[in-house]
């Protein structure tokens, strides 16, 4: 009894799947879609190529090579992990 009950419910189980409707299932996740389908597709890149004076990249350097001055805080460090159960 509880074996065919079990068989049933497995075999009724991938009809769920059929239950979702196709497609975005939001408006928000339709807008995502064709932002990443634009990106995929390379339909909306720009034909003026963006470039950066030297003075930016100097810049944008000196931000990189800044961002290792700071300290990294104790609660990002890790602890010495091991796999061995001892």
């Amino acid at each position: 009894m509880h074996r065919s009950l079990l068989l049933l419910a497995l075999s009724v189980l991938p009809l769920t799947a059929l239950a979702l409707e196709a497609g975005p299932s939001s408006k928000a996740q339709q807008t995502t879609e064709a932002w990443l389908q634009l990106q995929a597709r390379n339909l909306e890149a720009s034909k003026i190529p963006q470039t950066a004076t030297p003075k930016e990249r100097d810049q944008s350097m000196q931000r990189w090579l800044d961002s290792y001055k700071y300290v990294i805080p104790d609660f990002y460090r890790w602890e010495k992990v091991s796999s061995s159960n001892k």
